[in-house]
């Protein structure tokens, strides 16, 4: 770049004040508009809505400023690589140049295809694409919902398939489909069909376009709303090639819009055949049922009344029988218990007098051990002063002597 002459006196004396706005003036005039290729950091929101960050590279690093209101068609985090249009300014108060940016898009496709894949994997580890949380579409709808824009042809083509296919109701939620409020509007009309409950299942649909147009529906607010829906939801945007991260938080995701249109209803003609089809199984059905129940009819015998009645007393002599035979069991138990009572006394007599003869032959085994039978043979006991028996000569001095006729006390 060629260098500029230089327009200041090298003389003259500025104020602090006045070298900042004359250097404010000189960046601002030489820099109206400009485009810088960086890496985002240092991302932050003030409460004023204002953003402040830096757009950086291997080299240096530039602040810049996003007033509120500015239109960011994405979310911008750390590490993200953009393209920032805006002009360059200086902020005299603390002796620093920022960019005001006016304009903020993706550094090409790769940096985009970069920052989905992050978010899509922060999304799956949180369960917002589970298979287990898909829910079956209705076979047939009486109301369809539909968010895309009302001017698109993707409503269109959505209008007109279902036409072709099976007529049924459909309510529109008008959504921008591209720019900055695009992903907000339809995750708002995903929870507007949803607190209404006025549908049977919801259509979020765009026409094809680059991958920075279809950027709103891999938004979180779109994926999550997508993954939160109570109400079946069918993801019909782009084409066939196209995928965003609403396809994976949707119930069903369609290849294009009419695909969409396609997936929700039948056509008539397959409408018919089913029925069709069905007739078929049904009067089938019928027919063997039918024909069952008239086997069943041919082959009862209808009974004359005198045959019955001679049936009914068969019967009934068969029962007789059958009592008589018990009765008579019953009363031979009885008799045979009656008998066995009869002759309980003998039995009670005959066990006293074994019982008997067991005490009397106990008492002479007493008798033949008691110790006085030994005493009437000759032998005495010799006990001392404590009662104790002596056995020995040297057990001390005997005080009583027990002999069979009784106990003699010695006096010392």
């Amino acid at each position: 770049m060629q260098k500029p002459e230089p327009f200041v006196n090298g003389n003259t004396v500025f104020s602090v004040s006045d070298a900042s706005a004359l250097l404010k003036g000189v960046v601002e005039t030489a820099f109206p508009r400009i485009k810088i290729r960086g890496e985002l950091s240092q991302i932050t929101r003030a409460t004023s809505g204002h953003m402040y960050m830096t757009i950086k590279d291997a080299g240096a690093a530039i602040s810049v400023i996003i007033w509120r209101g500015t239109p960011v068609a994405f979310k911008l985090e750390e590490g993200l690589e953009v393209i920032i249009t805006g002009r360059f300014t200086t902020y005299p108060a603390r002796s620093n140049y920022q960019i005001i940016a006016s304009e903020i898009e993706m550094a090409g496709v790769g940096a985009i295809l970069k920052m989905l894949e992050e978010r899509k994997r922060k999304l799956a580890a949180e369960g917002l694409f589970d298979e287990s949380k898909k829910k079956p579409l209705p076979r047939l709808p009486q109301t369809i919902g539909v968010v895309t824009s009302p001017t698109g042809a993707a409503f269109q083509d959505i209008q007109n398939r279902l036409r072709e296919r099976f007529p049924v109701r459909v309510l529109l939620y008008p959504a921008t489909v591209q720019g900055a409020t695009a992903a907000a509007e339809v995750a708002a009309g995903i929870e507007y069909f949803n607190k209404m409950r006025n549908v049977d299942v919801i259509i979020v649909a765009r026409g094809g376009g680059a991958l920075e147009d279809l950027l709103p529906f891999s938004e979180e607010v779109v994926v999550r709303a997508a993954a939160a829906s109570q109400i079946p939801l069918i993801s019909g945007v782009g084409h066939e090639p196209d995928w965003m991260l609403i396809d994976f938080a949707a119930d069903y995701r369609a290849p294009t819009p009419t695909g969409a249109a396609e997936a929700v209803v039948p056509t008539k003609l397959a409408l018919i055949q089913e029925i069709d089809n069905m007739w078929l199984r049904l009067s089938g059905q019928f027919m063997t049922r039918l024909g069952n129940a008239r086997q069943r009819m041919e082959s009862i015998t209808i009974k004359s009344p005198k045959q019955m009645v001679m049936e009914h007393a068969q019967r009934l002599d068969d029962l007789g029988r059958t009592m008589g035979i018990i009765i008579n069991a019953k009363f031979s138990t009885a008799h045979q218990r009656m008998d066995a009572v009869s002759t309980m006394p003998n039995i009670l007599h005959n066990r006293m007098q074994q019982l008997n003869q067991s005490i009397a032959h106990m008492g002479q085994m007493l008798n033949s051990l008691s110790y006085k039978n030994v005493l009437a043979r000759g032998y005495a006991i010799v006990r001392g002063a404590d009662n104790q028996i002596i056995s020995r000569s040297d057990g001390g001095v005997p005080t009583t002597i027990e002999f069979a006729d009784g106990v003699m006390q010695i006096k010392n």
